[in-house]
């Protein structure tokens, strides 16, 4: 009887294992379980050849030692233990294979190695323990797509260095490879430019928030703000780079100015118009502005303003070329995403050096200009070996050459690129905002709480290549990003609760061939990722308190 019992444990424990390691998000493209298991404990080694073996296995030594309190031994040489062999083909596949004699990964580039050590994260136990047991299984795996990308906007909302290092963490752990830093924005200019110190001396600081959704209940009429100095975002670029991250600077042009106006008021069309007067017009309540109502400030509520950069005046197009000569050289990323969303023509159809420019260069209207703004910063870019990403407004009045769009206003914009032959990063608000709310109801202010919500099984519904499209014409989608904007978000917590679990839809999406997913089959696989998110200690939405 009780051999009868220790047999029943032991089927119980062998299948529960199984069922919960085998869960990967997101899902690889081909998974065969076989029999047994590997026991990795303290003594297993990480054979890592190269030095950029050697780093992949740091960063798996990192995670052993957050999570479950012990390293690895990493040796050059060796055909025991966790083996990393990295090929030369320039694709991010991989091959991982475990037994109960090791685990082999073998990556078609670095990239593809440090995406099986991701998947084998996820084979191991969601509780700490110091022997870790990790099933056999075969599997190959591959992206869908190059591009898979996640944004942060800290304009609205600074978060500390540290945290964006974490939040880079998170990225890596769902096989995200771009990091969209959305540095500048109405309500704060986030990155240090030595030319132009007042762009942080004053640009990076308001003096009051208003409170709740737009147009708010008050003003907290407190001091907000913070940047980042170049050798902080060389940090950064840095720390992401180690996980395979290439991060994209964001500099907004010719919209969302305020702040760079606020520094430096001759880049408006009207430099002696009070910030204050825009507050109002946009339909914010004039009880709520804090500090004086005369003169350029940060903006301190939501929204589109009508105070953008002067496409009139050759000292706006110089302010932005010598940003850029400083911005460039921190990030090694071939694309600057140089924003171009939500940039009202008011001020440039009334002001009399825009006009003169459109007079002189034959547009007929100032979504011309517009283009004519974007093409002459694109040429600068270019100049520079860099290629501009741009919210799909770019495409208005006639899109800049070598752009690549970064479609937000739906799917629309992105079909009209890809017909055009250009390339594409797919970004709809109504997939891949995750900043609306995730239930008809929330516990906190988000930007959609009246326009509905933003559920985790309509992002997974997400299709990356529109219908629309045909298959040559769907080449040119080169990816999806989903975007987090912190108009609402104040903190770290907020950010967790608003990205996960959403984010494992996002990732499978952007990874995982369409014909491969399942809702049903996703979900199951989703309770085990909660459980890693409990071991990661994160905010997600749903959690259980404890």
């Amino acid at each position: 009887m009780r051999i009868a019992v220790l047999f029943l444990l032991f089927c119980f424990t062998t299948r529960s294992v199984s069922a919960q390691e085998i869960d990967i998000i997101p899902k690889p493209q081909t998974l065969v379980q076989k029999s047994g298991t590997f026991t990795l404990t303290r003594a297993t080694p990480i054979v890592a050849a190269t030095q950029g073996e050697r780093n992949i296995a740091a960063l798996f030594n990192g995670y052993l030692k957050s999570f479950y309190g012990f390293t690895l031994p990493i040796v050059s040489k060796g055909s025991k233990g966790i083996i990393l062999n990295t090929k030369t083909a320039s694709n991010e596949g991989y091959n991982l294979e475990a037994n109960n004699n090791g685990v082999k990964i073998n990556g078609n580039s670095e990239a593809g190695t440090f995406y099986g050590v991701q998947t084998l994260i996820q084979l191991l136990p969601t509780r700490k323990a110091t022997t870790l047991a990790i099933p056999s299984v075969s599997i190959t795996d591959a992206p869908v797509v190059s591009y898979r990308g996640m944004m942060l906007d800290v304009g609205r909302h600074f978060f500390p260095v540290e945290y964006v290092k974490k939040y880079i963490d998170f990225l890596a752990l769902h096989k995200i490879n771009y990091f969209h830093w959305h540095l500048t924005e109405d309500q704060g200019w986030r990155i240090e430019i030595k030319k132009y110190p007042r762009l942080t001396s004053v640009g990076a600081w308001r003096d009051g928030t208003i409170i709740g959704r737009f147009p708010g209940t008050g003003n907290t009429y407190q001091r907000y703000g913070g940047f980042y100095t170049q050798a902080q975002v060389k940090e950064i670029v840095a720390y992401a780079a180690k996980r395979y991250i290439t991060v994209i600077p964001e500099i907004e042009m010719p919209g969302h100015g305020s702040a760079a106006i606020a520094a430096y008021p001759e880049l408006s069309c009207f430099p002696d118009k009070p910030t204050y007067d825009y507050f109002v017009k946009a339909g914010n309540k004039a009880d709520y502005w804090a500090g004086s109502k005369t003169g350029k400030h940060v903006m301190q509520s939501w929204g589109v303003y009508d105070d953008i950069f002067c496409a009139g005046k050759e000292h706006t197009f110089k302010f932005l070329q010598d940003v850029l000569d400083e911005v460039l050289p921190l990030f090694p990323s071939k694309f600057v995403h140089i924003g171009g969303d939500e940039a009202p023509k008011n001020n440039w159809h009334t002001c009399p050096l825009c006009q003169k420019r459109m007079k002189e260069n034959h547009l007929k209207d100032e979504h011309e200009l517009q283009s004519y703004f974007i093409q002459r910063i694109e040429k600068y870019i270019n100049a520079k070996g860099k290629v501009i990403l741009g919210w799909d407004e770019i495409l208005e009045g006639g899109l800049a050459p070598n752009a690549w769009v970064m479609s937000w206003r739906g799917e629309k914009g992105g079909i009209e690129a890809a017909k055009q032959h250009h390339n594409v990063i797919m970004s709809p608000t109504t997939y891949a905002y995750l900043d609306y709310q995730q239930a008809p109801k929330e516990d906190s202010v988000t930007i959609s709480n009246n326009k509905g919500y933003l559920s985790i099984e309509k992002v997974y519904s997400w299709h990356l290549f529109p219908d629309a499209l045909t298959s040559d014409e769907a080449r040119y989608i080169k990816g999806g990003q989903a975007n987090l904007w912190t108009e609402y978000i104040t903190n770290p917590r907020k950010v967790e609760y608003m990205l996960f679990p959403r984010a494992a839809a996002v990732c499978e999406t952007l990874w995982t061939p369409q014909s491969q997913k399942n809702y049903d089959d996703f979900s199951r696989r989703l309770a085990t990722q909660k459980k890693r998110y409990d071991l990661w200690n994160i905010n997600y939405y749903g959690k259980q308190s404890k």
